[in-house]
């Protein structure tokens, strides 16, 4: 780290001083976290007239509405589509589904809001517009012999699943005192559902790959893309002072720009055929995405599925190769190995290249849990191995940091070892924001890992207009600290932030400026654990 002497020190803002996205003018709005992108999505609803189509990971109709403008006509999501239909407003929504013995809390997330949906279609009266709900399984499934492979994991998933369905069945009053059987043999044998799971006898059809993207375009002009679903885990507001694993740090851009929303529109309507194998992936020009398909019936082994666009991964790459002085990257997670290659090979090529990384303090799935899943712990292991590839070639050159709430943990706060950082609780970053010096950014749904680079369907935009990419950087970067990076110079933000940083590890969490502390890769490394077999891009 460059001494304290010779560098440049930040003098933040105050944080209601930070610059918020509904205060900035047309074509981009950057909207960060969801007090900002909620309000500023219901008005983008409420002045459509005449089309809205979106795509999104998780859509839950329940979401309270947050602007004045919304709850003139409602308290939720679903009266505010309710209303539009009555305006006359087509709506077309592609929803993700998810696999519903592997993930089968999201998948009955899903057909909720679609029953909710169709309530609201109904409750808006015989002579509103059509609402169309397209619920989407990703069609990628996992080759037989490792069906085989995870055949006993299956079948106790199967086994847990038939007890919950006992209790659905026979209500709360139904269930037996803690460790006798809920129902007899006979009776479960009968159960809907649990027949079918037990003819496949663990090979059921695993389908690894899901659509993450998060999108939505009104009148075939406003676009609406980021990293930020729609539900209330998601609603956080840029103070971040809520308890720690209720945090949801993300950003959400909105552009006036007909061709990129008639680009998102095709994507939307299209993008389902390719996935399937049915046609090819329909031009979308100006967005960037990733998509994948089934390998067919004739898959024996792979575990992944065929990849069909990396435009994602790709302008990354692009962008990295092109970059020579400073790299901003901030994201869910990092555990890409391809990029950390990129990244360590252009920082051996380009001695004055600087880079910043913000990543959330732990991984969801072990932050906010006593005995963290595998799934995290995997990660841990693929970001440890990452951040040491990328440390060795960067050197002093290059921070990592993870935002913390400005207080000391308190009774809100989940007890666990990885939910606090630097003696504050953690804000948990979601967000996916990457910026390349002054000349492009990228903000996506994706996330560097090789999921979101090569699985999952994402979509995003790569901005390579100078004032759009000031504008971007200027609001994502100055949230953290209140300075606004185009006042400096690449050398001199490097150093501010080195500042900025090392004095909030040092100071009371009550004292601290701005959010930022050093990321805590022993923490991280103590928690990783390797999973030979496993596909990378499963976490």
């Amino acid at each position: 780290m460059p001494d304290a002497s010779a560098t440049t020190s930040i003098r933040p803002a105050p944080l209601e001083g930070i610059p918020k996205g509904a205060a900035q003018p047309a074509p981009l709005q950057v909207l960060v976290t969801a007090a900002e992108a909620y309000p500023a999505f219901e008005r983008l609803v409420l002045d459509a007239r005449d089309e809205v189509v979106m795509g999104f990971r998780i859509f839950d109709p329940r979401t309270r509405l947050r602007s004045a403008e919304g709850r003139a006509v409602g308290e939720t999501w679903a009266d505010l589509l309710a209303d539009a239909l009555r305006r006359g407003v087509r709506i077309t929504l592609y929803l993700s589904d998810f696999d519903p013995l592997v993930a089968t809390d999201l998948h009955a997330g899903t057909w909720r809001s679609i029953r909710i949906l169709c309530g609201a279609r109904e409750l808006a009266g015989p002579g509103a517009a059509p609402l169309t709900l397209r619920p989407m399984l990703h069609p990628a499934r996992i080759g037989l012999l490792q069906r085989l492979l995870f055949a006993p994991a299956m079948l106790l998933r199967m086994k847990r699943l038939e007890d919950r369905l006992a209790g659905f069945a026979g209500g709360e009053s139904a269930r037996p005192p803690e460790g006798e059987k809920a129902r007899s043999k006979v009776e479960r044998s009968h159960l809907p559902g649990v027949h079918a799971l037990k003819r496949h006898r663990g090979l059921v059809p695993a389908f690894p790959a899901s659509h993450h993207q998060k999108l939505a375009v009104v009148d075939g002009r406003h676009l609406y893309i980021g990293g930020l679903d729609l539900d209330e885990r998601r609603y956080d507001t840029p103070l971040h002072n809520t308890a720690a694993q209720q945090s949801w740090h993300d950003v959400q851009v909105l552009l006036d720009d007909p061709a990129k929303a008639q680009a998102a529109i095709a994507h939307l309507h299209g993008f389902g055929g390719a996935v399937a194998g049915h046609t090819d992936a329909p031009a979308a020009p100006g967005l960037i995405r990733t998509l994948s398909a089934d390998r067919g019936a004739g898959n024996l082994w792979h575990g992944t599925p065929r990849p069909i666009l990396s435009e994602i991964a790709d302008a990354h790459h692009t962008q990295i190769a092109a970059s020579p002085r400073m790299i901003y990257l901030e994201t869910q997670f990092f555990r890409d190995r391809s990029i950390a290659r990129q990244l360590a090979t252009r920082a051996r090529a380009v001695p004055d290249l600087r880079l910043i990384l913000v990543l959330p303090g732990a991984p969801n799935s072990v932050a906010f849990r006593n005995h963290p899943g595998l799934d995290g712990r995997f990660g841990d292991h693929l970001q440890a191995h990452c951040l040491r590839r990328i440390r060795r070639a960067f050197k002093d050159r290059m921070l990592v940091a993870s935002p913390v709430q400005p207080r000391s943990p308190d009774q809100r706060d989940k007890d666990t070892d990885r939910a606090t950082l630097h003696g504050a609780p953690l804000i948990y970053l979601h967000a996916k924001v990457s910026v390349f010096d002054d000349r492009a950014a990228i903000v996506s749904s994706a996330n560097l890992n090789g999921r979101s680079m090569r699985w999952d369907s994402e979509t995003g935009v790569l901005f390579e207009t100078p004032h759009e990419v000031a504008r971007l950087r200027d609001h994502v970067m100055g949230h953290w600290t209140g300075a606004r990076p185009s006042d400096m110079d690449h050398g001199q933000l490097f150093n501010a932030w080195s500042n900025h940083i090392r004095h909030n590890a040092n100071t009371p969490s009550a004292d601290r400026s701005g959010f930022l502390v050093p990321y805590d890769a022993k923490a991280a490394s103590e928690t990783a654990l390797p999973l030979p077999g496993i596909p990378e891009e499963m976490v």
